[in-house]
């Protein structure tokens, strides 16, 4: 429904994970660690016979509070270097009346309004469907739920709590019919990808090979499951 004549657009939603809380939560579990690994360690050494026992007695062999301070001081490194690593990771988004902007790892992605028919949550992803009910986007989403609908809703957006279209996909296997010509490839080596934790990026790239064959694919307890939207006029 179109704006009032002389009413104002209301100004661009900005969504991001805070930097600092993610960072400090890591440093403290990661000293928190530190700090376990010390008492793991105190009682290891008083069994007969454990795993690790070497080590253990190593650790223990450093007088404290020496030993406390070095566990604690080396697992708030560690947390930080993973905090680091978290806010690298994490989702941010724009969100106007024009245009959606997501942001992640450095690169983003720009959508116009009218490219967004539907932008829902399936499980802990933010996903955004385009009109022919292809997937656009599907990133993973730390950021609250109930403000990103408000904001994708203030800003003229359809929201979905859940996928609507969740029941029509199918289970991958190799070999599965139906898919179309070249995509049972890209599906054998995005679960290849999948499997290397290196190649996370890998993965979101066959994901857009797939979506420009027209294939949707959404992941689950390691499995992909797949679906093609029913073109227009196509028949019931």
């Amino acid at each position: 429904m179109g704006k009032k004549a002389g009413t104002q657009a209301p100004k661009a939603t900005e969504l991001a994970e805070s930097a600092w809380v993610i960072t400090l939560f890591c440093v403290v579990c990661g000293a928190g660690i530190g700090w376990l690994v010390t008492l793991l360690a105190d009682w290891l050494v008083t069994l007969p016979w454990a795993p690790l026992e070497g080590p253990a007695r190593l650790l223990t062999s450093i007088p404290e509070p020496g030993l406390t301070i070095g566990a604690v001081a080396v697992g708030a490194l560690v947390g930080l270097l993973v905090g680091f690593i978290a806010v690298h990771e994490s989702l941010s988004a724009d969100i106007s009346d024009s245009r959606v902007v997501l942001t992640i790892r450095d690169a983003s992605q720009e959508f116009t309004h009218d490219e967004i028919a539907l932008v829902f949550r399936d499980g802990k992803q933010l996903v955004l469907l385009g009109p022919n009910r292809l997937e656009i986007a599907r990133e993973d989403c730390g950021l609250p739920w109930r403000r990103l609908a408000d904001a994708f809703a203030e800003h003229g957006y359809s929201w979905a709590d859940e996928d609507p279209h969740r029941h029509e996909f199918r289970r991958w296997v190799p070999g599965t019919p139906g898919l179309p010509e070249g995509a049972d490839a890209l599906l054998r080596a995005r679960a290849e990808a999948r499997n290397k934790q290196d190649d996370a990026e890998d993965a979101r790239e066959l994901r857009r090979e797939l979506t420009r064959l027209g294939v949707v694919v959404r992941d689950e307890n390691k499995r992909q499951y797949w679906r093609m939207p029913q073109q227009p006029g196509a028949t019931h």
